[in-house]
């Protein structure tokens, strides 16, 4: 018996893994890298924190039990975006 070709992806906004130096998100039909050193809302976040995550509309996501809004030209280009984050 074959296995079939994976399906088309059902999903507009996933978390596709988290580890500890960021998470890849899957937007789409893109996969994007968000690490830590550039997103810090993750870094101490807990993993059912991370993995609620809500499209709101085409460019903006949005994750609701940390209150971080995320465009996706952010996500894009972070360094045209520089966060001033203080520990």
């Amino acid at each position: 018996m074959k296995s079939q070709p994976p399906g088309k992806r059902i999903s507009e906004v996933e978390i596709t893994n988290v580890d500890r130096h960021g998470l890849r998100v899957f937007v789409r039909s893109t996969e994007y890298f968000l690490p830590c050193s550039e997103f810090p809302w993750f870094r101490e976040a807990r993993i059912t924190d991370v993995l609620n995550l809500v499209r709101l509309h085409e460019k903006h996501l949005y994750l609701p039990d940390l209150d971080v809004d995320l465009s996706l030209s952010s996500i894009k280009k972070p360094r045209d975006y520089p966060l001033i984050w203080q520990d």
